[in-house]
């Protein structure tokens, strides 16, 4: 039984040595990938089809030139990386992570959680050296800390309780959650979580954070509303004092194009009407934004912002009355 598994594990390791030469390089021969392996090429046939049956779809070709190639599958087969390139991955997620690369913030949290998983703790070190390197400019996203943005993504892949310091207002309170989403406006990480103490679904900063930690207490999720749509809202409207509901004249895709995701909700109402959800500190401030969109609008809620219409509308009308209007122009 022992040499029956030692052949087993033989086996295994050095058909994904195989693999790893094979993602190495384009094309080796059968010669080749004998040599490197200390086999036969006989046995380098019999780990191909092996490969081959775990879904990787590897080429044979004859003649000059002609040898073993790993082409591309209709499915991403797991890859195989060295210690470098999984370093240099981590902090390429990292820097996607971090708002570097448009729209691509999610996905590389995703996989850099994946990576975390299962990178090495030897590892671990140099990719949080490196990552101390990697800085962005623009518009990006509001710095948080690497660490937590992992501690969090590991809670909810888990699904385990968390525990963080939270400013309330000019408290700080600590808060026991049940993280489910992490979610990325175009300017800062948010936590869609359930707040246990408080008993119902909120939505954190994260760059406002501090003291954070996963518990091994696991929970059973609950039924769930949609993550990115009720950070988006409590980001737009929710947080304000004074919320407004808009029926504009045009797509919603054009208003979406002039208006960012953190600053109103735009809801498809046809192809050339949407609702338009928004919020701030003055009904004014809202209604200033909107008129700036150019299109024709109508107010919806709330019914005194239609009367504050009216009385802008004869301010305006008011303090351009003392201007002459300007002549036609003479027709030749």
């Amino acid at each position: 039984m022992d040499v029956a598994g030692g052949d087993e594990r033989g086996t295994t390791e050095r058909v994904l040595t195989l693999l790893g030469l094979l993602q190495q390089r384009q094309v080796w021969t059968g010669p080749e990938l004998a040599d490197r392996l200390g086999v036969t090429a006989r046995t380098v046939r019999r780990d191909v089809e092996r490969l081959r049956t775990l879904g990787y779809p590897v080429h044979a070709s004859q003649g000059v030139g002609g040898g073993y190639r790993l082409g591309p599958g209709q499915d991403l087969p797991p890859l195989l990386l060295d210690d470098e390139e999984a370093i240099a991955t981590a902090v390429s997620l990292l820097a996607g992570a971090d708002g570097a690369v448009a729209g691509a913030g999610e996905a590389a949290l995703r996989a850099l959680t994946k990576l975390d998983q299962v990178l090495p703790t030897r590892l671990r070190h140099e990719v949080r050296a490196l990552s101390g390197s990697v800085e962005s400019f623009g518009g990006g996203r509001a710095p948080v800390d690497p660490e937590v943005l992992m501690t969090l993504a590991r809670a909810c892949r888990d699904e385990v309780e968390a525990g963080f310091d939270y400013p309330s207002g000019s408290e700080v309170r600590r808060r026991r959650v049940e993280p489910y989403r992490l979610v990325a406006s175009d300017r800062r990480w948010y936590l869609f979580a359930y707040d246990l103490d408080r008993d119902g679904w909120r939505s954190f900063r994260v760059d406002r954070m501090t003291g954070v930690s996963a518990r091994t207490w696991r929970f059973r999720p609950r039924a769930a509303p949609d993550a990115a749509r009720y950070v988006q809202e409590g980001v737009a409207s929710r947080v304000y004092p004074h919320r407004a509901r808009f029926l504009v004249h045009a797509s919603a895709d054009t208003v979406r194009a002039q208006i960012p995701a953190s600053a109103a909700v735009v809801r498809r109402r046809g192809s050339e009407l949407c609702e338009v959800l928004s919020g701030a500190a003055s009904l004014d401030f809202v209604l200033m934004h909107v008129l700036l969109l150019g299109h024709d609008f109508e107010v919806l809620d709330p019914p005194e912002l239609g009367r504050r219409c009216r009385v802008l509308a004869d301010r305006l009308l008011s303090a351009g009355a003392a201007i002459p209007p300007v002549p036609d122009a003479e027709e030749p």
